[in-house]
């Protein structure tokens, strides 16, 4: 649908830009904690959710933000590259923390969810300013 509009400019622009990095910045936490319930097998009903605070991880929630505002903003920048960029600084970062048990498994499934969830509002976002 949204390849169908034309494209915006001025306010309906910036406002678009705004909305598209404040969606994918929040919008990504709730279904990085689904996938950590998918992959703890552990059913909704009676149980707390998984964090990832909880996990050998720490900062991982306002890790995810960070990482979703930048992966954000190179999608809507046009600059793909700025995606690698981001990934490469977040594993670095990482690197001494993921021999722990589970750590790498937590990495990588909140990463993936994170940078999915983020390319998808982007995409969204940027169909709507071309």
């Amino acid at each position: 649908a949204a390849s169908a509009t034309t494209p915006v400019t001025g306010f309906a622009l910036a406002a678009t830009l705004v909305l598209c990095v404040a969606a994918a910045t929040t919008g990504g936490a709730p279904l990085v904690l689904a996938a950590f319930r998918i992959a703890r097998r552990q059913p909704d009903a009676g149980t707390r959710d998984p964090r990832p605070e909880d996990g050998p991880l720490r900062g991982g929630r306002i890790i995810g933000l960070l990482e979703r505002a930048a992966v954000a903003a190179a999608i809507l920048a046009g600059w793909p590259e700025g995606i690698a960029v981001v990934l490469a600084v977040k594993g670095l970062a990482r690197y001494p923390e993921l021999r722990e048990p589970h750590a790498s498994e937590q990495f990588i499934i909140g990463t993936f969810t994170s940078v999915l969830w983020a390319i998808a509002v982007c995409g969204i976002g940027r169909a709507l300013i071309t």
